[in-house]
């Protein structure tokens, strides 16, 4: 049972933080993004801020969802 509500709590903070969390990644891949392409190796361009920001909300939104419904048929009999 911690082991759930450590997850519900994680996508919690991931739903919550989710504005950072995008903008600090992706910080860091365009740096990676730059620094492969300095080096001749073409990949595609990483997702705008806005599409991350999305997608990590929704992964802590299916990860609440997921971990509240493991817990509620856990408790039900």
């Amino acid at each position: 049972m911690l082991v759930e509500l450590t997850r519900l709590l994680l996508g919690v903070l991931i739903a919550v933080f989710h504005r950072p969390l995008a903008v600090k990644v992706m910080q860091q891949e365009r740096a990676l993004d730059s620094y492969f392409r300095s080096r001749g190796v073409y990949l595609p361009a990483p997702p705008s801020d806005t599409t991350a920001q999305n997608l990590y909300f929704l992964i802590g939104i299916f990860i609440c969802l997921l971990e509240a419904g493991r817990i509620w048929f856990s408790m039900t009999p």
